[in-house]
């Protein structure tokens, strides 16, 4: 799965599975892909390598709350119900391509 952004292209991992929850993207450098948490309305950066965007979504993927650049060893919560939200974790500096309200849409791999 993908999101595009502008004209960059982003690989999405959703975490659905108990270690993917728990590992996210804890221990990565040069983060070049995001990790989406369904039903989620919070995040911890500890054992952070390097800074990241969060971005918190609605039932319908629209953007309710935006992080940039979240430094390690933070908490995030999302002020929404768990399961209405998504919790979306990108490279630093990837949101300053969204918008708040916006809706993101999340595409499967072209099949050539």
């Amino acid at each position: 799965m993908y999101l595009q952004l502008k004209n960059k292209k982003i690989n999405i991992v959703v975490a659905n599975t108990f270690i993917k929850r728990l590992k996210g993207l804890m221990g990565q450098k040069n983060i070049s892909y995001g990790m989406l948490f369904p039903k989620c309305n919070g995040v911890h950066t500890f054992n952070m390598k390097e800074n990241i965007d969060v971005v918190g979504l609605n039932e319908n993927n629209e953007v309710i709350y935006k992080y940039e650049n979240l430094s390690k060893n933070q908490i995030i919560r999302i002020k929404n119900p768990q399961n209405k939200t998504s919790v979306l974790e990108l490279p630093k500096n990837t949101s300053k391509l969204i918008k708040l309200n916006s809706i993101l849409l999340f595409k499967d791999e072209d099949i050539v």
